[in-house]
């Protein structure tokens, strides 16, 4: 079976970037990040977005009701999944997932979400095709 890649991007502000990525890289480290033989693989891109904090929300940088402008980078990083088919382990650690097993994507987004500052994290995932 062929192993599943996937093309995580997520926006995070700039001084939490490299919080964020060690934390994924250190959580998966044979899983994000990852290609070939190189580790810590990301490309980093900065912007602007922008946001309204609506009723109800609790926004870690700016005020509900008030527009928002935030120096952030949008981050790409390769997911290495689990085979097409295959259910893989949700974690990986001491008794975790072997290197070339793959990761559930769904607990790299559950790191992703524990580790960033926004109460709402922007993030999109594509599914990648080998050719």
């Amino acid at each position: 079976m062929i192993q599943q890649k996937y093309k995580l991007v997520f926006f995070t502000p700039r001084t939490s970037t490299q919080t964020v990525l060690q934390h994924l890289f250190t959580r998966f480290p044979n899983h994000v990040g990852r290609i070939g033989a190189y580790g810590g693989c990301a490309f980093v891109t900065p912007g602007t977005g922008q946001f309204l904090p609506l009723e109800g929300a609790n926004p870690a940088i700016g005020t509900v009701g008030k527009p928002e402008q935030v120096e952030e980078d949008r981050v790409e990083v390769l997911v290495l999944g689990a085979e097409a088919g295959a259910s893989a382990p949700s974690s990986e650690g001491a008794t975790g997932i072997p290197a070339d097993a793959g990761v559930d994507v769904r607990s790299v987004l559950q790191e992703l979400k524990k580790v960033h500052p926004y109460e709402e994290v922007a993030y999109d995932i594509y599914r990648l095709e080998d050719f």
